[in-house]
Order: structure tokens, then C-alpha cells, then sequence
């Protein structure tokens, strides 16, 4: 793991002012000397002078000033969960999976609703993508995925967790305010149970670096929480309907999220994810406790009826915004 790999390296820009990267060194430099550290093979492109959304990126930039960077492996024991997984799992899946933190018997893998394509016909950034799953999920429909996440840590645990599971992903330590990839690189940017957590301003200015990023006629597909769900307005009552702070989440109206989206990249719909949940993953039910598979399985249930015209969309707790980006780039504004 200690050389760039081939694909990013040839793509990757300074995220500052998106001139090309050449190697030196232990690093990455673009013309104008910004300079960033690449630890064990992952470049950390990092903005230390910008407010960041997430602790975890703090470590990251700690890590790329320190003189020594622990090499770790690569490589996890077949048939075992990696140890970072098990223990971040109630953070990056949702609390229906508290009580099988650091026991998991398997990854849980979601579906991706996209179509499939042929090996590597299309690309893929995944915003957030933690240790990987989602690109995991996105290479087996034939995506070239790349991840991008702000914890050195997680993308470690993503380079481990799809190596041991045979895929061939991509991964990077980056800011998704401040993407380090060019103009209309990729046909798909996801991204899942993140921007929800970025105040709107920041949220608002990671969607703009989407539709910058995304090919004409790309497509962008964006969990995010609404703000009418039936979990939603609970949670929402129990902070006294504040708006959020740091990393909690933030709640959008589904006609403003149509309305945002269609501003910044182009045509917009908004569609049911999930129900009673921000993380309702069908194919992971199995590995919940019979309560919480219920709970999957109304949800599953409300989003079905909600795709064949019942009109209650506008009450499932995670929305799903899918824009797609104007041919004449009129709606990224």
C-alpha cells in the first residue's frame, strides 16, 4: 500500500485551486506549491486552514504533519470482520446495529439502486464512504468506485475491507467541499448518510463540487433526512427544534431539497428511502434483532407503496434526491 493508485494518481488535483498533482517525495505538489502528505499510499488532500465537518479530520491532518506514520496492513484475516468496522458500525450503519457492536458475523453490504454497467464502464465518487461499503456495493454492479472521506482511519479500514473482499476500489482523504478530482470526471456521485450531517451552507457547497465534478448528463444521488418523517419530527421535538450543531443532523423540507438540487446541478426528484430509519437496508435485515427487522420490513413495505403512487413520500424519514446534471451546465449555478 505504498504507492498511489495508478487511476487516482493520473486523476487527482490540488483541491485548492485544481491544477494537476505530480509526486515528490512522501508527497503530492501542483504548480503553485501546495504540497500535501501521502501516508501508506493515501494521499491526504485536506484543507488544514478550512472549518472542518468531522473530528476525525483533525486526526487525518495530525497524521499527514507527523514525521512517522504507521504502515498498517492491508490485509484482514479471512472470514473476519475488520476490527474497525466492528467497532464504528453503529456510526456508519445506525443504531439498529448497537447491540452487534464488535460482533458482527459478516459485512453488511447494502443494495445500490442503480443500474448495473459493464466492469468499469462508468465511475463512481462515493462522499463519505467510510469503510467502503458503498463502493463495495458499486463495484459488484461494474462502477469504477472511489471513496473519498475526511478519517484517514476509515479509508484504511476501506482499503483492508475491499481488498479482503476481492474488489479493487479506490479511496482517498479529501473534503467533499473541496474535491480533488477535475471538471466532469465522474458519471455518478452517492453519497449516503453524510451531507445530512453538514450544515446547509457546507451541504450546499459539496453539492456544487458534485455537479462540478459530474459528466454532462451525470447523475447525482444523495441520501439526505426529512424533515416531516415520523422519526424525524420526534427527534427534531427533542432538541426543541433547533437547528443542528457539529455533526448532528440537519432536517430539509423535500421541496427544498428538490429545489436546491435543481439549482446546483439540474433536474431533480426527490423519492422514499426508508421509513422510521435513516438507515433502512433490506439486505442487512437478517443480521438485526427480530424488533429491528420489522421495523426494515415496514419500511421496505411504505417505500414499495410510495413508488406505486401512494402519496406518502413525503413522510418517510430518509429521502433519496437523484439530480441530473444539465448538458449545457445551465443548472449548476
Amino acid at each position: 500500500m505504498t504507492a498511489i493508485d495508478p487511476w487516482l494518481a493520473r486523476h487527482l488535483v490540488c483541491p485548492r485551486d485544481k491544477r494537476g498533482l505530480v509526486p515528490n517525495s512522501q508527497s503530492l505538489e501542483c504548480s503553485a506549491g501546495h504540497r500535501y502528505r501521502v501516508v501508506g499510499g493515501i494521499p491526504i488532500l485536506l484543507l488544514a486552514e478550512a472549518s472542518q465537518t468531522h473530528p476525525a479530520a483533525f486526526q487525518s491532518l495530525a497524521a499527514a504533519e507527523s514525521d512517522h506514520s504507521a504502515q498498517d496492513s492491508c490485509q484482514t484475516a479471512r472470514g473476519h470482520v475488520d476490527p474497525f468496522v466492528q467497532a464504528e458500525i453503529v456510526g456508519t450503519n445506525g443504531r439498529m446495529f448497537r447491540s452487534l457492536r464488535g460482533r458482527l458475523p459478516d459485512y453488511p453490504i447494502p443494495t445500490l439502486r442503480l443500474p448495473p454497467v459493464k466492469n468499469g464502464a462508468a465511475s463512481l465518487l462515493d462522499l463519505g464512504c467510510g469503510w467502503g461499503r458503498w463502493c463495495v456495493a458499486a463495484q459488484r454492479l461494474g462502477y469504477r468506485a472511489i471513496g473519498i472521506d475526511s478519517s484517514l482511519e476509515a479509508i484504511r479500514a476501506a482499503y483492508r475491507v475491499s481488498r479482503q473482499l476481492g474488489v479493487d476500489a479506490c479511496f482517498v482523504v479529501g473534503d467533499g467541499r473541496f474535491l480533488p478530482f477535475p471538471d466532469g470526471l465522474f458519471d455518478v456521485v452517492f453519497s449516503y448518510s453524510v451531507l445530512q450531517h453538514f450544515s446547509k451552507t457546507d451541504a450546499q457547497t459539496a453539492i456544487a463540487e458534485a455537479s462540478r465534478t459530474l459528466k454532462p448528463r451525470g447523475q447525482a444521488v444523495i441520501q439526505m433526512a426529512n424533515a416531516f418523517g415520523f422519526r424525524s419530527i420526534y427527534h427534531q421535538l427533542r432538541r426543541g427544534f433547533r437547528q443542528g450543531r457539529e455533526f448532528e443532523v440537519r432536517y430539509w423540507r423535500p421541496g427544498e431539497l428538490r429545489a436546491t438540487f435543481a439549482s446546483l446541478i439540474g433536474p431533480s426528484d426527490v423519492t422514499a428511502d426508508g421509513y422510521f430509519s435513516l438507515n433502512p437496508q433490506p439486505n442487512e435485515a437478517h443480521m438485526l434483532p427480530v424488533p429491528f427487522r420489522a421495523v426494515v420490513a415496514a419500511s421496505e413495505t411504505l417505500r414499495t407503496l410510495s413508488m406505486h403512487g401512494m402519496p406518502i413520500t413525503w413522510l418517510a424519514d430518509s429521502l433519496c434526491v437523484s439530480a441530473t446534471k444539465s448538458r449545457d451546465d445551465r443548472g449548476a449555478r
